[in-house]
């Protein structure tokens, strides 16, 4: 150990023993969360202001708030319908030509700041030492880790009672139980966001919020049928990469309660079969799925920048196939990318006006929905209930044959996108090109093959290259989900599947690429005591940039994949040891002083003197 870290961790010892000595915590499972079974459609009234319609338009175009977001999440004065009524009024005293001066009259008049419907909560499950810190030996990277525990309470966040009272009055979906957010600007639940979160929380011995989270997505399913991209009424339209079920696995991987995966089968089974009615494209005689979004109008989220790059188009009916696009871009996750554009030559080249998301079938989608039939066929075999097992066994089976025959491409030695406007692959880098590897979407025979073929891919693309961690893609436009910007859920499709392969060349570029990307983003912490939604390729230790708003910081799955990576190598791993190139970091511990170590030493000595000797 590092003599630098001794005193203070001598003291935090004699805190511990002190706590020990002087504390009991009695911990209680609340097993009181059921999921409601006879939950009629919702019909979201509120989506009458916040969704679409002229008050919309009016206060969005006066461009009296920075973030688009800001209106669509604040909160009603009065019923939607007296609102409207007002607002009609207002129109009409105004001859329908406000000024932007009067709409803000009208908006500080009739909402409320945004955030007041919820509250920030304390997990109560939280614990102060989980045991995957016993797996981190370096003392800097657990220090780390116990501050990314800590950071779940700052992300804990609960409905007030007046939210599930009134909800018409929010845009908000009401949920059950407390949640962790994102962190940043996104201050209500995002549905793929979750599940690295729900994986952090697992490893941080946090079940019952995991759970919660969980069941809160099961009612939702229930309620309207799909879960949508977050928690807003606004986002009605469309969903994300379908990671309920993965969720369910993963609590019951951690718990071993084989009955809630069981009791959830109804709800899985019907998100299941949500996306192949609603997203089903055919290429190449194969039935496939693809992003589609199923609302009209621009994005309320964003309604005004939609607004403003429809005007490229002469006709409302472009217009309106342009926010479709857009918003079936955000179904993805991956908003914005060249990802999705597609030129008139068939190529990515463009910008955000030549986005086509609906007419590409995305590796990652059917990869994940071969997945989730796999799960669900698992948790039927759990009931017993072979005739479902077989019955999703056979649609797993369907989805693999539609990968292999379509998206998987010998010469390239990856699965690749595929562009229905020109019917070809996309042979442009996307991690997602190797996400059949993380779900093992892939005939497990053919494992050694794959391998050869997938690190050549990765050579021939320089994809070892970049301090950072590996690109979203290698083609730079300024939009976020582009090159140099590096998000964690693509890190780890890319890590674990590369682990999934069981090679040993595979097993060890993986756990180089773990490793390196918790280097990095304790790098990075180490530097601004920040977690990002995203980081920079280029730069070891370097937060991304560019796309519609400013980096967030906070950040949910950012910490849940690090949470999970310091459990996996935290025995092996030393920031004191080989970090790529880039200089050795400053120690936490040692950033403090001698003069901090000597103030807390002398507060650790009166609180033990009073604590024992008094």
């Amino acid at each position: 150990m590092n003599k630098s870290y001794t005193p203070l961790l001598l003291l935090l010892s004699c805190f511990a023993i002190v706590s020990q000595a002087r504390n009991v915590i009695e911990y209680a499972a609340d097993s009181e969360n059921t999921i409601e079974k006879d939950v009629t459609a919702y019909d979201f009234p509120a989506c009458q202001i916040y969704c679409y319609g002229p008050l919309l338009h009016t206060v969005q175009m006066a461009n009296i708030f920075r973030d688009s977001k800001t209106f669509v999440d604040m909160k009603l004065k009065k019923a939607p319908e007296k609102t409207i009524e007002e607002f009609d009024a207002f129109m009409e005293s105004k001859n329908n030509t406000p000024s932007d001066d009067d709409v803000l009259q009208f908006v500080n008049d009739h909402f409320d700041e945004k955030g007041t419907e919820l509250e920030v909560w304390t997990p109560t499950d939280w614990k102060e030492n989980p045991s995957f810190l016993d797996n981190v030996h370096d003392p800097d990277l657990k220090q780390w880790g116990a501050d990314l525990n800590a950071i779940w309470k700052d992300l804990g966040r609960k409905m007030k009672e007046d939210v599930s009272k009134n909800p018409d009055y929010y845009s908000i979906i009401p949920v059950p139980n407390p949640v962790i957010i994102p962190g940043g600007r996104f201050i209500e639940f995002y549905y793929w966001d979750s599940y690295w979160i729900i994986r952090g929380l697992l490893l941080s011995e946090m079940q019952d919020t995991a759970r919660g989270m969980i069941e809160n997505f099961l009612s939702i399913v229930q309620r309207i049928g799909f879960i949508p991209n977050g928690g807003r009424v606004y986002y009605w339209g469309r969903s994300q990469p379908p990671l309920l079920t993965a969720m369910v696995k993963a609590y019951v991987d951690f718990t071993k309660d084989d009955l809630f995966a069981i009791n959830a089968l109804d709800v899985l089974e019907h998100e299941f079969e949500y996306f192949i009615n609603n997203h089903t494209v055919q290429a190449k005689g194969h039935n496939l799925v693809a992003y589609r979004d199923s609302s009209t109008g621009p994005r309320p989220e964003s309604y005004r920048e939609d607004v403003e790059s429809a005007k490229i188009f002469d006709t409302e009916e472009a217009k309106e196939a342009y926010y479709s696009e857009l918003k079936s871009a955000a179904e993805s996750g991956m908003d914005f990318s060249s990802r999705w554009f597609i030129n008139s030559d068939g190529t990515n080249t463009g910008n955000l006006t030549q986005t086509k998301t609906r007419s590409i079938v995305p590796v990652e989608l059917n990869a994940i929905l071969y997945w989730n039939a796999k799960m669900i066929a698992e948790f039927h075999s759990k009931a017993d209930n072979v005739d479902k097992v077989q019955e999703y066994e056979a649609k797993a089976h369907k989805i693999l044959e539609a990968i292999q025959a379509v998206l998987w491409n010998e010469d390239v030695g990856a699965w690749l996108d595929y562009d229905l406007i020109n019917n070809k692959p996309r042979n442009s880098f996307v991690p997602t090109n190797l996400a059949p590897l993380w779900v093992k979407a892939y005939n497990i025979s053919d494992s050694q093959k794959i391998s050869t073929a997938v690190l050549k891919y990765i050579e021939e693309n320089d994809l070892d290259t970049f301090p950072g961690g590996v690109p979203n893609t290698l083609i730079q436009t300024g939009e976020q989900w582009d090159y140099p910007n590096v998000w964690p859920p693509m890190q780890y499709i890319l890590v674990e599947g590369l682990d999934n392969l069981g090679t040993p060349e595979a097993k060890n570029l993986s756990a180089r690429w773990g490793q390196r990307w918790v280097k990095s983003n304790f790098e990075a912490y180490r530097e601004t005591r920040s977690m990002f939604e995203k980081y920079d390729a280029e730069k070891f230790g370097g937060h991304g940039g560019g796309g519609e708003y400013d980096v967030q910081k906070g950040f949910g799955w950012t910490n849940g994949v690090i949470i999970e990576w310091l459990a996996k190598y935290g025995r092996e791993l030393s920031i004191s040891g080989n970090t790529d190139g880039a200089a050795p970091s400053k120690s936490l511990i040692s950033l403090l002083g001698v003069a901090t170590v000597a103030l807390i030493a002398t507060v650790a000595g009166r609180y033990i003197w009073r604590t024992w000797f008094k």
